[in-house]
């Protein structure tokens, strides 16, 4: 399975735990449907669902005139996955990681969603990268 598409059955994955509570390796099979899966997809949904608290602390210092609730899901779980990578995937740089970002906002969030998702990884890429 190529990242890029890891990356969208994570994100899939990770809005049905977000949205229904679902224990993520439950909600992983739910997307694969008897198909494959890959080492990163799982380092993905898990990182993210394991590291949920840190990363949101990170979003909230991050995010100007919004709070992490009244962010949509989706945008919400494609930041939570950016901030994942860029802090503990170090071998990804942070601007392929931004970019995997805005494309998924673009395929799954509304018009707003790719400035929107670019905005708060540039600022957070700032932060990290100190």
């Amino acid at each position: 399975m190529k990242r890029h598409t890891a990356r969208q059955k994570a994100l899939q994955a990770l809005f049905q735990h977000d949205l229904g509570q679902i224990e993520p390796l439950e909600a992983m099979e739910n997307v694969l449907q008897e198909g494959k899966g890959d080492d990163f997809l799982e380092k993905l949904v898990l990182g993210v669902a394991n590291n949920q608290k840190e990363i949101d602390g990170i979003l909230r210092d991050h995010l100007e005139k919004w709070t992490l609730d009244r962010v949509a899901t989706v945008d919400r779980t494609i930041l939570r996955m950016a901030v994942y990578e860029m802090k503990y995937e170090e071998e990804i740089p942070g601007n392929v990681t931004i970019n995997e970002a805005i494309e998924l906002a673009k395929v799954f969030g509304d018009d707003q969603s790719g400035r929107f998702i670019n905005g708060v990884l540039s600022k957070v890429a700032v932060t990290l990268s100190r």
